[in-house]
């Protein structure tokens, strides 16, 4: 006997596909959609078909917009651009409120491991709008991981020879961290990237 009839077990597959969701949680998902009224669950399908209908990419940044350039783009007039891994990179540097800048959305990072070369992301574009418009700084908000520090080591040579100044995000300890308890990796980061006061 099979654990599951055939519309769930198809839900729970299709859930599964999801980052983060496991089949024990695509399992309480699907059931939870089973419980779910009827105009609960048109809604959520609705959601899902409106995103997929709606949401387009910028055509400066590539940041997601519903139309054919998002609001920082059409609102910021800035000199610093600050390029990231993916649209939800922006929603993390916007909630800092620190940032009053533009973005670049690279829609990946190098990985040769995975196939992903520098012509399979958006860095052809950036070069583009660096020719275009007048930019005094670059920042490099790519992840501190291999292929994050890959990247950005990658556009720094390519930025540098156009007299643009290039700054990576700071990495290291988190604040209110002890020492005692940071991990090496991060302490190591603290180190190098120190600055004066």
């Amino acid at each position: 006997m099979k654990a599951f009839i055939e519309p769930i077990g198809r839900l729970i597959n299709r859930l599964t596909k999801l980052p983060g969701v496991g089949a024990k949680t695509a399992q309480r998902y699907a059931y939870k959609i089973i419980d779910m009224s009827d105009a609960e669950a048109e809604e959520l399908a609705e959601a899902i078909l409106r995103v997929k209908k709606e949401v387009k990419y910028c055509k400066i940044c590539g940041n997601f917009c519903e139309d054919e350039i998002c609001d920082v783009c059409k609102n910021r007039k800035s000199d610093i651009i600050c390029v990231v891994k993916e649209p939800k990179d922006v929603v993390a540097i916007e909630k800092s409120d620190k940032f009053n800048g533009r973005y670049h959305v690279l829609h990946g990072t190098i990985n040769p491991m995975e196939g992903i070369g520098p012509n399979d992301i958006r860095i052809k574009e950036l070069l583009e709008r660096l020719s275009k418009e007048s930019v005094s700084e670059v920042i490099l908000a790519t992840n501190p991981d291999v292929e994050g520090e890959a990247t950005a080591m990658y556009i720094a040579k390519l930025i540098k020879p156009l007299g643009i100044k290039v700054t990576r995000l700071a990495h290291g300890i988190a604040v209110g961290t002890d020492l005692e308890y940071a991990d090496l990796g991060s302490l190591s980061r603290a180190i190098i990237d120190r600055r004066e006061i």
